[in-house]
């Protein structure tokens, strides 16, 4: 992946990222033939394209283009800083979508939010009334925050609206690896629109951090009622270098480790997580994954990992076992 972005300067004390930035900000993200690309898919793509720029300090950030929506912490977060390889609540949202967002943090930087609303017909070739109109919303609490960052609790709820595309929703997610196929896939369900609600808890206290998440979907069908499906995951880190994830009060989560010594920082990673698409009639699997894993912070644009995941899942009256081995070689810049 290859990313360039113009930035404006930011200010003392300020952490150097496209969404805290002040002025005019255009962020162009374009990826070059990645593996979780589709086979049928262009080898150049563009991951993001927006533009942002401050109203007011008391309103927020607009910010418009093909961008992230505002909803579950492991999506509205980089890869870069997430202590875990790869995501699993991705059945609960998109990647990417064409829309416009408002952000901002309030009441002394102890809290922030973020709606919008997105609607990426002008990409599927369709008019703009056959198109889905998402709506999203995320608000985040920091009731501690301590020792000069080492310790903080965050606390935060989503909720997103997604209209059906073509008469049809349709949850499908993999078991945190990207080149794998769909492992829980509801298939198309005819429905009018989804109402998704989340919830975040991650508390930190020095080298320690455990992050928490739950997102649930209600699925409106004509015919087939209001199926529920679910997922939640537990992340605990430990920072054996002593390191800690600073947390960015402006946009409400915590960054990558920041190494202290020349050999670099040192995380060990445990995760647990479920995604339950069986619901009704609805069968799309339900997936229990486990990871343990390894980062290596090299450096301050230099990440490391390998991780060993088992996903047992049971769908449509068949279960089996996958043991996954991952590594991941990052460079942010």
């Amino acid at each position: 992946m290859c990313r360039w972005i113009e930035v404006a300067q930011p200010r003392q004390g300020e952490t150097p990222d496209a969404e805290t930035r002040h002025g005019g900000v255009i962020g162009p993200d374009i990826e070059a033939g990645g593996l979780d690309r589709p086979d049928d898919a262009p080898r150049f793509g563009i991951t993001d394209f927006w533009f942002s720029i401050l109203l007011h300090k008391k309103v927020g950030t607009l910010t418009f283009g093909k961008i992230k929506e505002t909803f579950t912490y492991e999506m509205v977060g980089d890869a870069a800083n997430l202590p875990q390889l790869e995501r699993t609540l991705n059945p609960f949202f998109v990647s990417r979508n064409v829309g416009v967002k408002l952000s901002n943090s309030v009441l002394n930087q102890r809290m922030t939010y973020t709606v919008g609303w997105f609607n990426d017909w002008l990409f599927h070739g369709q008019s703009f009334g056959e198109s889905a109109n998402d709506f999203t919303a995320r608000l985040t609490a920091l009731p501690v925050y301590s020792q000069g960052g080492a310790n903080y609790l965050h606390l935060a709820t989503g909720f997103r609206y997604a209209g059906a595309e073509n008469g049809v929703i349709r949850l499908k997610g993999k078991p945190e690896s990207n080149i794998t196929s769909n492992y829980v896939d509801t298939g198309d369900l005819p429905a009018s629109h989804q109402n998704e609600i989340s919830l975040e808890l991650l508390a930190n206290r020095g080298p320690f951090s455990v992050l928490a998440e739950y997102a649930e979907s209600n699925v409106y069908s004509p015919t087939l009622g209001v199926p529920h499906f679910y997922g939640a995951s537990l992340i605990g880190s430990w920072v054996i270098t002593g390191e800690h994830r600073p947390y960015d009060r402006k946009v409400g989560y915590a960054r990558r480790i920041i190494p202290e010594r020349r050999w670099g920082a040192w995380e060990v990673v445990a995760r647990y997580s479920q995604v339950d698409l069986k619901d009704r009639t609805v069968n799309g699997g339900i997936l229990h994954k486990g990871l343990l894993a390894v980062n290596w912070w090299a450096s301050t644009q230099w990440r490391i990992s390998f991780g060993y995941g088992l996903a047992d899942l049971n769908r449509k009256n068949l279960s089996g076992t996958t043991n996954i081995f991952q590594t991941r070689f990052q460079w942010i810049f």
